[in-house]
């Protein structure tokens, strides 16, 4: 009997070790691994609220942005942020309580909030520049951190972020971009509506061109996954005159649509888009899946070199690479050159307003 209880008590002895080892590792490891260092995001418009002579309208985005920020969906739940929001003078009263709201919050990842009008301070050392609004180009090129990152959100988005990349020569072209990714989420909802399947099982559609109404949503090399396998989503919907027509023509309004019935532009998924594009370029893409981002341009598939244009997008190591090898047809190719003569026409306007 003795010897089966000294057994018995060595079993004990043996699980209870190995219960507590991996939390021991783990307290060591915590000991000896540095804590990541707080990234420091600029958010300029932060209030959302858009000034006029007559009245002051909200438009929510950045207000809508700036706790999923503070709360990891940007760049992390590991990922500590400082978060630098900028808006005009005007808007000071209310920029101070978008500040107090976020320390009520006690966001854990949220080290440091710096809300100013005052355009050195708010980007002094930023390592991310969401434009909800607008930015004199000389000073983040002076005071930002190197290899900043800079996405474009503000109308005309894709000629914002040119004339941006032009008068900022020293911010590297590929860490210059603007939002597309709106659109692209937008296009996932609706397919994964038509065909009664998750959206999370839908995966590389594509925006082409410009954010505007001339942007060409393109399901052609889209998939989804099913019980048996990924399966092209033309086969799925098996309905090209849908694809080709409604398809295209609803995705090139949807803002619209929404503006009529809010009477406010859509905010939390805008918001939400944001977040989906920097996470992405910071973080990386899935495997074997691609996202729309607005870039530079380098000629891929026939589009002028000097324009920022929506592709598809892998991301790695905080860089950006356009999707190759992609089969384009004649209907696409129209669409395609359609948007490319927009933006083409959109740089020169605003070519000549700055002359």
């Amino acid at each position: 009997m003795a010897n089966i209880l000294l057994s018995f008590q060595r079993l004990l002895s043996y699980l209870w070790s190995w219960t507590l080892l991996p939390n021991a590792l783990t307290f060591i490891k915590s000991l000896t691994t540095s804590p990541k260092q707080p990234i420091r995001v600029l958010v300029t418009g932060a209030t959302g609220m858009l000034v006029t002579t007559k009245e002051l309208k909200l438009g929510q985005i950045g207000y809508a942005l700036v706790p999923m920020i503070a709360r990891g969906e940007m760049l992390g739940p590991d990922q500590p942020v400082i978060l630098h929001l900028l808006d005009i003078p005007q808007t000071a009263e209310v920029l101070d309580a978008v500040r107090m709201e976020l320390v009520d919050a006690a966001f854990p990842l949220l080290k440091g909030i710096v809300a100013t009008s005052d355009l050195v301070k708010a980007c002094t050392d930023v390592n991310i520049v969401v434009m909800l609004g607008g930015l004199r180009h000389s000073v983040l090129e002076k005071h930002a951190a190197p290899n900043c990152k800079v996405l474009v959100v503000a109308n005309p988005a894709n000629t914002n972020a040119l004339i941006f990349k032009e008068f900022a020569p020293s911010i590297a072209e590929k860490n210059v971009t603007c939002l597309t990714r709106l659109e692209h989420n937008r296009v996932l909802g609706q397919i994964a509506q038509r065909l009664y399947v998750h959206v999370s099982d839908v995966k590389n559609v594509i925006i082409w061109g410009n954010h505007s109404s001339s942007q060409y949503p393109d399901a052609n090399h889209a998939t989804v996954t099913t019980a048996t396998g990924e399966r092209p989503v033309r086969e799925l919907v098996s309905n090209d005159q849908w694809l080709k027509g409604e398809f295209i023509t609803t995705m090139q309004q949807p803002g619209a649509t929404i503006i009529k019935a809010r009477k406010l532009v859509s905010a939390f998924s805008e918001a939400s888009a944001v977040c989906d594009h920097i996470r992405d370029w910071i973080l990386g893409t899935p495997k074997d899946t691609w996202v729309s981002m607005g870039v530079y341009s380098d000629g891929s598939y026939g589009i002028p070199a000097s324009l920022i244009y929506s592709f598809p997008v892998t991301c790695n190591g905080g860089e950006w690479s356009i999707v190759q090898g992609l089969e384009i047809d004649g209907f696409s190719r129209a669409k395609m050159d359609a948007t490319t003569n927009d933006l083409i026409s959109e740089r020169a306007l605003a070519y000549s307003c700055l002359n």
